[in-house]
Protein backbone atom coordinates (compact mmCIF):
# COMPACT_ATOMS: atom_id res chain seq x y z
CA UNK A 1 0.00 0.00 0.00
CA UNK A 2 2.48 2.38 1.08
CA UNK A 3 4.91 1.26 -2.08
CA UNK A 4 1.86 2.01 -4.27
CA UNK A 5 1.22 5.90 -2.99
CA UNK A 6 5.07 6.18 -3.46
CA UNK A 7 5.11 5.11 -6.96
CA UNK A 8 2.11 7.40 -7.77
CA UNK A 9 4.08 10.47 -6.25
CA UNK A 10 7.19 9.00 -8.21
CA UNK A 11 5.22 9.40 -11.46
CA UNK A 12 2.95 12.49 -10.70
CA UNK A 13 6.63 14.50 -9.98
CA UNK A 14 7.68 12.79 -13.32
CA UNK A 15 4.37 14.56 -15.44
CA UNK A 16 5.14 17.60 -13.34
CA UNK A 17 9.19 17.85 -14.59
CA UNK A 18 7.70 17.07 -18.31
CA UNK A 19 4.98 19.63 -17.95
CA UNK A 20 7.36 22.12 -16.92
CA UNK A 21 10.60 21.44 -18.83
CA UNK A 22 8.02 20.80 -22.04
CA UNK A 23 6.83 24.71 -21.69
CA UNK A 24 10.73 25.64 -21.70
CA UNK A 25 11.73 23.62 -25.06
CA UNK A 26 8.53 25.53 -26.05
CA UNK A 27 9.84 29.44 -24.78
CA UNK A 28 13.04 28.41 -26.37
CA UNK A 29 11.93 27.14 -29.91
CA UNK A 30 9.47 29.91 -30.53
CA UNK A 31 12.29 32.61 -28.85
CA UNK A 32 14.50 30.90 -31.52
CA UNK A 33 12.66 30.68 -34.27
CA UNK A 34 11.94 34.51 -33.56
CA UNK A 35 15.65 35.28 -33.79
CA UNK A 36 16.02 34.07 -36.99
CA UNK A 37 13.24 35.56 -38.78
CA UNK A 38 14.60 38.84 -37.39
CA UNK A 39 17.84 37.97 -38.96
CA UNK A 40 16.80 36.38 -42.07
CA UNK A 41 14.78 40.09 -42.31
CA UNK A 42 16.44 42.28 -45.44
CA UNK A 43 18.80 45.31 -44.10
CA UNK A 44 16.99 48.84 -45.00
CA UNK A 45 18.43 50.19 -48.41
CA UNK A 46 20.06 53.33 -47.35
CA UNK A 47 21.55 54.21 -50.26
CA UNK A 48 20.68 56.77 -53.39
CA UNK A 49 20.98 55.90 -56.70
CA UNK A 50 22.56 57.59 -59.20
CA UNK A 51 21.00 59.89 -61.37
CA UNK A 52 22.39 60.51 -64.70
CA UNK A 53 22.38 63.87 -65.64
CA UNK A 54 22.47 62.56 -69.10
CA UNK A 55 24.21 66.12 -70.51
CA UNK A 56 27.01 65.54 -73.39
CA UNK A 57 29.54 68.54 -73.70
CA UNK A 58 28.99 69.22 -78.09
CA UNK A 59 32.43 69.03 -79.25
CA UNK A 60 33.26 72.22 -81.53
CA UNK A 61 35.18 71.66 -84.95
CA UNK A 62 37.90 73.47 -85.72
CA UNK A 63 39.83 74.26 -88.43
CA UNK A 64 42.79 75.88 -89.17
CA UNK A 65 43.42 78.87 -91.45
CA UNK A 66 46.52 81.00 -92.46
CA UNK A 67 47.02 84.76 -92.06
CA UNK A 68 48.99 87.12 -93.13
CA UNK A 69 50.72 89.46 -91.57
CA UNK A 70 53.56 92.25 -91.40
CA UNK A 71 56.68 90.93 -90.17
CA UNK A 72 58.82 93.60 -87.81
CA UNK A 73 60.70 95.38 -90.74
CA UNK A 74 57.28 96.16 -92.45
CA UNK A 75 59.15 94.70 -95.51
CA UNK A 76 57.47 91.38 -96.39
CA UNK A 77 54.26 89.50 -95.55
CA UNK A 78 54.49 86.55 -92.82
CA UNK A 79 51.46 83.71 -92.86
CA UNK A 80 50.37 82.54 -89.54
CA UNK A 81 48.41 79.78 -88.79
CA UNK A 82 45.63 80.02 -86.82
CA UNK A 83 43.00 77.46 -85.27
CA UNK A 84 39.25 78.68 -85.40
CA UNK A 85 35.93 77.19 -85.33
CA UNK A 86 34.80 75.65 -88.20
CA UNK A 87 31.81 77.86 -89.34
CA UNK A 88 29.64 77.69 -92.70
CA UNK A 89 30.95 81.61 -93.34
CA UNK A 90 34.73 80.98 -93.02
CA UNK A 91 35.79 83.14 -95.18
CA UNK A 92 34.12 86.14 -92.80
CA UNK A 93 35.43 84.49 -89.70
CA UNK A 94 39.09 84.38 -91.36
CA UNK A 95 39.07 88.03 -92.26
CA UNK A 96 37.61 89.15 -88.54
CA UNK A 97 40.94 86.84 -87.46
CA UNK A 98 43.12 89.41 -89.33
CA UNK A 99 41.36 92.21 -88.72
CA UNK A 100 42.12 91.68 -85.12
CA UNK A 101 45.75 91.44 -85.65
CA UNK A 102 48.94 88.95 -84.66
CA UNK A 103 48.44 86.34 -81.73
CA UNK A 104 49.43 87.29 -78.11
CA UNK A 105 52.98 87.88 -78.09
CA UNK A 106 53.82 87.95 -81.50
CA UNK A 107 56.67 90.09 -83.18
CA UNK A 108 54.46 90.30 -86.31
CA UNK A 109 52.52 93.68 -87.27
CA UNK A 110 48.99 94.32 -88.17
CA UNK A 111 48.00 95.20 -91.70
CA UNK A 112 44.17 96.25 -91.22
CA UNK A 113 44.10 99.79 -90.25
CA UNK A 114 42.51 100.14 -86.79
CA UNK A 115 38.86 100.82 -86.48
CA UNK A 116 38.27 98.85 -89.51
CA UNK A 117 35.67 96.65 -89.48
CA UNK A 118 34.53 93.87 -92.17
CA UNK A 119 30.78 94.95 -93.45
CA UNK A 120 29.94 92.24 -95.70
CA UNK A 121 31.95 89.58 -97.76
CA UNK A 122 30.07 87.82 -100.67
CA UNK A 123 31.94 84.95 -103.43
CA UNK A 124 30.47 84.30 -106.49
CA UNK A 125 30.35 81.10 -108.15
CA UNK A 126 33.58 82.26 -110.81
CA UNK A 127 35.70 82.62 -107.92
CA UNK A 128 35.33 86.65 -107.56
CA UNK A 129 34.79 87.60 -103.79
CA UNK A 130 33.69 90.88 -102.93
CA UNK A 131 34.77 92.12 -99.58
CA UNK A 132 33.48 95.09 -98.31
CA UNK A 133 35.13 97.18 -95.39
CA UNK A 134 34.34 100.44 -93.19
CA UNK A 135 35.77 103.61 -93.90
CA UNK A 136 38.56 103.41 -91.67
CA UNK A 137 40.43 101.21 -94.08
CA UNK A 138 41.43 104.43 -95.80
CA UNK A 139 40.53 107.01 -93.27
CA UNK A 140 42.97 104.97 -90.86
CA UNK A 141 45.42 104.03 -93.18
CA UNK A 142 49.33 104.98 -92.33
CA UNK A 143 49.87 105.70 -96.04
CA UNK A 144 52.96 104.76 -97.92
CA UNK A 145 52.99 102.10 -101.04
CA UNK A 146 55.13 99.30 -99.24
CA UNK A 147 52.24 99.62 -96.30
CA UNK A 148 49.58 99.75 -98.84
CA UNK A 149 50.52 96.87 -100.65
CA UNK A 150 51.16 94.77 -97.51
CA UNK A 151 47.00 95.79 -96.14
CA UNK A 152 45.94 94.80 -100.14
CA UNK A 153 47.83 91.57 -100.62
CA UNK A 154 47.38 90.66 -96.80
CA UNK A 155 43.94 90.14 -97.54
CA UNK A 156 43.94 88.87 -100.83
CA UNK A 157 46.64 86.21 -100.04
CA UNK A 158 44.21 85.35 -97.06
CA UNK A 159 40.97 84.82 -99.06
CA UNK A 160 42.61 83.11 -101.89
CA UNK A 161 43.90 80.13 -99.84
CA UNK A 162 40.26 78.72 -100.29
CA UNK A 163 39.71 77.57 -103.49
CA UNK A 164 36.16 78.47 -104.07
CA UNK A 165 38.70 82.26 -104.21
CA UNK A 166 40.11 83.25 -107.59
CA UNK A 167 40.24 86.71 -107.13
CA UNK A 168 39.30 89.86 -104.42
CA UNK A 169 37.54 93.29 -105.16
CA UNK A 170 37.56 95.91 -102.37
CA UNK A 171 34.41 98.27 -101.50
CA UNK A 172 34.40 100.38 -98.73
CA UNK A 173 31.16 101.43 -97.24
CA UNK A 174 29.73 99.40 -100.45
CA UNK A 175 31.14 101.81 -102.98
CA UNK A 176 34.23 100.51 -105.41
CA UNK A 177 37.11 102.43 -104.67
CA UNK A 178 40.10 103.30 -106.83
CA UNK A 179 43.01 103.14 -104.33
CA UNK A 180 43.08 102.34 -100.38
CA UNK A 181 46.03 104.82 -99.94
CA UNK A 182 47.33 106.46 -103.47
CA UNK A 183 49.49 103.77 -104.47
CA UNK A 184 47.70 100.38 -105.40
CA UNK A 185 44.80 100.63 -108.14
CA UNK A 186 42.35 98.19 -106.71
CA UNK A 187 39.31 98.50 -109.12
CA UNK A 188 39.42 96.20 -110.38
CA UNK A 189 39.17 92.57 -109.02
CA UNK A 190 42.77 91.62 -107.68
CA UNK A 191 44.86 88.03 -107.79
CA UNK A 192 47.28 86.17 -105.20
CA UNK A 193 50.65 88.01 -105.00
CA UNK A 194 53.47 85.53 -103.40
CA UNK A 195 56.17 87.90 -104.04
CA UNK A 196 55.86 89.99 -100.59
CA UNK A 197 55.36 86.76 -98.40
CA UNK A 198 59.14 86.48 -96.72
CA UNK A 199 61.07 83.29 -97.80
CA UNK A 200 62.54 81.62 -94.90
CA UNK A 201 66.14 82.70 -96.25
CA UNK A 202 65.04 86.05 -96.20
Amino acid sequence: MRAGKHLAVIVSLLLVATLVSGCGIIDRLTGRSRSQVQVQLPPPETGTPEVSSGETKEEVKTTKVVLYFSDPTGNYLVAEERTIPLVEGIARATIEELIKGPGPGSQLLPTIPRGTVLKDINIRPDGLCRVDFSKELVANHSGGSLGESLTVYSIVNTLTQFPTVKQVQFLVNGQYVETIAGHIDVSTAISRNESLIKKEAQ
